[in-house]
């Protein structure tokens, strides 16, 4: 539909403002990234043949908010972290299908090089999701 061509067209900025959001905590309630997490899916599903050259960056950018909500120790609430961790799986499992499994390559090494149970479980979700 017209949202589909639209996000194709402002793709480039789009991911710009996707990725600002995804660095920043927006307080405990964390609105602003739950909505942009939401955005990213829509914008894969709508903008998935062009998705695979954009991984390395998206990738970089989930994991590594995955890992700063896991290491948070500021007043962001379990239910909170945990929607922000579901979201951004989900955005690595619809990235993974759109780049044929690429993404599941690409975990494999910070699966076995990483210790902390709440990250390895986000990438175990993507790498057993088919």
């Amino acid at each position: 539909g017209r949202l589909g061509i639209l996000i194709v067209r402002h793709l480039k900025r789009l991911e710009r403002v996707i990725l600002g959001y995804l660095e920043v905590c927006d307080g405990p309630e964390e609105e602003a990234r739950l909505g942009i997490l939401e955005t990213l899916q829509r914008t894969i599903e709508h903008a998935w043949p062009r998705m695979p050259c954009r991984l390395p960056v998206l990738l970089k950018a989930l994991l590594k908010m995955i890992w700063d909500v896991h290491t948070d120790q500021g007043s962001t609430s379990e239910p909170v972290k945990a929607a922000l961790l579901q979201g951004a799986t989900e955005c690595l499992i619809l990235l993974d299908r759109c780049s044929e499994g690429q993404v599941k390559v690409l975990l494999a090494g910070v699966y076995s090089s990483c210790e902390e149970n709440r990250v390895r479980e986000c990438i175990r979700k993507v790498q057993e999701n088919t």
